[in-house]
């Protein structure tokens, strides 16, 4: 089962994976978790900065994570679709283009969870951006993916609250 996490940055996609992955219900599964520092460190611009060049390579690499047959990741390519549509570097020509090739892969996915923002608050890292503003455009880009990609994703789900909350949710939702 191939299961991503899309949200926007600092709601706890990752502490939620890495969380998973202690649980014995999830033994047989990959787990794939934030890379921006590294991807940082190579060079290539996040955030407001991002470029088309950058957001490629941000979209091979959620795909390699689709090409395992059990993968649980806290980013999906709807992630990418919406740092892309946000981006300030790239003009609306590319933007809609990179959209409608990287949404094809959103059928990979046999679960998208959607980790709601509403709590939590943001978390500097040294690496993604602290702005309010930004990170609420990226949550509502998402929601409007999301919406707009649903005869794409086989299964969804929303989860909020306390990391207990959302392991409970997502272990409903999965049936376990």
């Amino acid at each position: 089962m191939k299961i991503g996490f899309t949200g926007t940055m600092s709601v706890g996609k990752t502490t939620l994976v890495n969380a998973l992955k202690e649980l014995s219900e999830f033994k047989n599964y990959n787990f794939a978790t934030e890379r921006s520092k590294y991807l940082r460190d190579l060079g290539i611009p996040l955030n407001t900065d991002s470029t088309l060049k950058g957001q490629t390579i941000f979209l091979a690499e959620r795909c390699s994570e689709l090409l395992h047959t059990n993968i649980i990741t806290d980013r999906t390519v709807i992630d990418v679709m919406a740092f892309t549509a946000c981006a300030e570097s790239i003009d609306a020509y590319h933007k809609m283009h990179f959209e409608e090739y990287a949404s094809k892969f959103i059928e990979d996915y046999d679960w998208v969870f959607y980790v709601s923002p509403v709590g939590v608050s943001i978390e500097d890292n040294n690496v993604r951006t602290t702005n309010a503003k930004y990170r609420n455009e990226i949550d509502e880009t998402i929601k409007y993916l999301c919406s707009h990609n649903l005869d794409k994703i086989r299964n969804f789900g929303i989860v909020s609250g306390p990391i207990e909350d959302r392991i409970k949710q997502i272990k409903f939702y999965l049936g376990l």
